[in-house]
């Protein structure tokens, strides 16, 4: 699995980048067919309290699937995504059995 994190117009620090993997890795509980994971972390403009967003794109054989949250900070947003897109994986792998 190929993971890539990009801050947009910030530097990422060590912890959050540290926590987002941690995050991907209950993806792979799902399924290990997993190729790419893009992260992409922005602060949106203008400043207000809910100014943080996540976008997740997770690749897969013959799939992909994408989430986008804001929320006051990283982690929720992270958290919110990444929930969005467990709930994906699951209806796509319950298609492909029937």
């Amino acid at each position: 699995m190929n993971t890539k994190i990009h801050a947009i117009h910030f530097d990422i620090s060590e912890q959050l980048e540290t926590y987002a993997i941690k995050k991907i890795a209950k993806l792979e509980k799902l399924t290990d067919e997993i190729i790419n994971v893009d992260f992409y972390l922005k602060v949106v403009k203008p400043e207000t309290s809910a100014n943080k967003e996540v976008e997740i794109k997770v690749t897969i054989p013959n799939a992909e699937f994408f989430a986008s949250k804001i929320f006051d900070t990283f982690e929720e947003s992270i958290d919110t995504a990444i929930d969005a897109i467990e709930k994906q994986i699951i209806k796509y792998k319950e298609k492909a059995r029937v």
